[in-house]
């Protein structure tokens, strides 16, 4: 009996929102899902901006122009957060990877 190999793609196909959460599916049927909270600029951001998001990393990151903001499926999968300033405040903007 033969072994069916399956590669593992952490390309993006598409991602999505809720009050809470941000979810990233992928390319090989697996999906990302982590708390917003972990990145201040994406919760703070209007459902609007939220969806305006683009391809950047030949498929590997999202990109959200308007809020400067850039995520990696590699960092999600990791379970890494936004680095957060001291005061941790939600308001204030924190850099996570850089797309481009």
């Amino acid at each position: 009996m033969g072994i069916l190999a399956i590669r593992a793609d952490e390309r993006v196909k598409n991602v999505y929102f809720t009050e809470e959460t941000i979810s990233v599916d992928l390319m090989d049927g697996r999906t990302i899902t982590v708390p917003l909270v972990w990145y201040p600029k994406l919760f703070n951001a209007t459902p609007e901006q939220q969806e305006k998001w683009q391809l950047c990393g030949g498929g590997y990151g999202i990109h959200w122009e308007e809020i400067d903001e850039d995520l990696s499926t590699e960092g999600m999968l990791r379970g890494a957060p936004a680095p957060m300033n001291v005061n941790l405040n939600l308001h204030k903007d924190a850099n996570s990877q850089r797309c481009g």
